[in-house]
């Protein structure tokens, strides 16, 4: 494939990654004597804190997505490429992608995060991640056809496996999904379903350590777990998965639970192309950069957000894996590049936390802020508020806001569509050893 050389007046800023931090770099540099060129798989921003809303039905997958040429058609310095990156070659600073390689000044590794699942294959082969839009509507489709197939079932031995539903992972999207799923089961199925009994169906929510929400505060965590019990979810606490076959989830304590489906969100791990130099690369499958945002020993290559880790006295575990931090990143890194540019020195990355914040089902949520704890429905008020500004888009915003607005008058969420149909791998089945006389 041809090199992209083009014959430019200003430095090229490639960034990869259309998430919160690569948008955010494009964004600062807007009207700056700059080329930036950003490339991502996917042609729209995917606003990933709302995913699990489109899992469970209340939103549609539109309605959290937004076009990236669209979002940047005032920006006159802006290019946008729809492909795979697939190796960054820092020695000859070209990046190398499925529609051809292209030259650059400034690199912006900004490519998130995927489901870890720490090694164990079973788990992952059968187990729902959450880490994308397709996953998300496989997640809604894959519900609603087992909710067809207890249909099918006469009593609820045979019943079980298709109603229960396992959430493993008790961070912000395990709490906020299971809650969801909870809510199906209170409001929608008996209407939706009316051969099947709301008591048949059973919501888990497993988590490995001893309490639910771990970055935020106890007080949090304790009023997260006391809605998600009132919601009639089972909290399954110092829980360790061991195996899930496709048709039973298995414990480090001995127990185990049949069920067809079991969503993943129990941890993330950095993504990016080959060409990272493998020391640098730190727990979680993260790029080691300086308090700079610069990657280690490749000139002029940033690395933020989920796939960055910032390891400094003041961060020993790196940033936490959230918008705000991905964004702060992207308008730091933004500056950077143009002071750089200028020959003048820059001060370190210091983050900015503004809070953090988990929704519980209808009218529950809990808030933290510094020392200032919100729980119910006023942290619930606050929650919609911060992710309903912070949607790109007037229609996605009013789109969203206006099914939030059915879904609290009614109960009820209306997007139960099975568009494409999840295919899952066939389960395995042990076969008896063979005897032969």
């Amino acid at each position: 494939m041809l090199l992209d050389r083009s014959e430019r007046s200003f430095p090229r800023v490639i960034i990869i990654g259309g998430g919160f931090g690569g948008v955010e770099v494009a964004r600062c540099l807007k009207d700056k004597e700059v080329e930036v060129l950003l490339i991502d798989r996917n042609n729209f921003h995917t606003f990933q804190p709302l995913m699990y809303q489109v899992a469970t039905g209340t939103l549609a997958a539109d309605a959290i997505s937004f076009p990236i040429r669209k979002m940047f058609k005032s920006q006159q310095n802006f290019r946008f490429r729809m492909a795979d990156v697939t190796e960054i070659d820092h020695t000859e600073k070209i990046v190398k992608t499925s529609v051809g390689d292209y030259d650059y000044d400034y690199l912006v590794i900004a490519t998130g995060a995927t489901s870890n699942f720490f090694g164990n294959k079973q788990v992952e082969q059968y187990a729902l991640p959450m880490k994308s839009i397709h996953e998300a509507l496989n997640i809604r489709s894959y519900v609603l056809q087992n909710l067809e197939e207890a249909v099918l079932r006469k009593n609820y031995h045979d019943r079980e496996r298709f109603l229960n539903f396992v959430v493993v992972g008790g961070g912000p999207t395990g709490v906020e999904l299971s809650g969801a799923i909870a809510e199906i089961q209170l409001h929608m199925l008996k209407k939706d379903y009316p051969e099947l009994s709301k008591n048949e169906m059973k919501v888990y929510l497993v988590e490995g350590t001893g309490n639910i929400l771990a970055a935020l505060s106890e007080k949090s965590s304790q009023d997260a777990e006391r809605y998600l019990r009132d919601l009639g979810v089972n909290i399954l606490l110092n829980t360790q998965v061991t195996g899930y076959d496709g048709d039973t989830i298995k414990f480090s304590n001995g127990e185990s639970i049949p069920t067809k489906t079991v969503i993943w969100g129990a941890g993330v791990m950095g993504q990016f192309p080959a060409g990272i130099h493998p020391e640098i690369i730190q727990r979680g499958n993260r790029i080691q950069t300086d308090g700079q945002c610069r990657v280690s020993g490749m000139g002029n290559v940033y690395a933020i957000g989920d796939v960055a880790a910032m390891i400094t006295e003041d961060t020993p575990r790196g940033l936490p894996g959230v918008a705000p931090a991905a964004q702060q990143q992207g308008a730091y890194v933004a500056k950077h590049i143009l002071k750089n540019m200028n020959n003048q020195q820059a001060a370190d990355f210091k983050y900015f936390d503004k809070g953090s914040m988990a929704t519980i089902g209808r009218n529950k949520a809990v808030v933290d802020m510094g020392r200032f704890h919100m729980k119910g429905f006023i942290a619930w008020l606050t929650w919609m508020f911060v992710h309903l500004v912070s949607i790109f888009g007037f229609r996605n915003k009013l789109v969203t806001f206006v099914n939030w607005s059915i879904k609290f008058f009614t109960k009820n969420s209306g997007i139960r569509l099975i568009i494409n149909k999840y295919k899952r791998p066939d389960v395995e089945k042990e076969t008896e050893p063979e005897y032969h006389s």
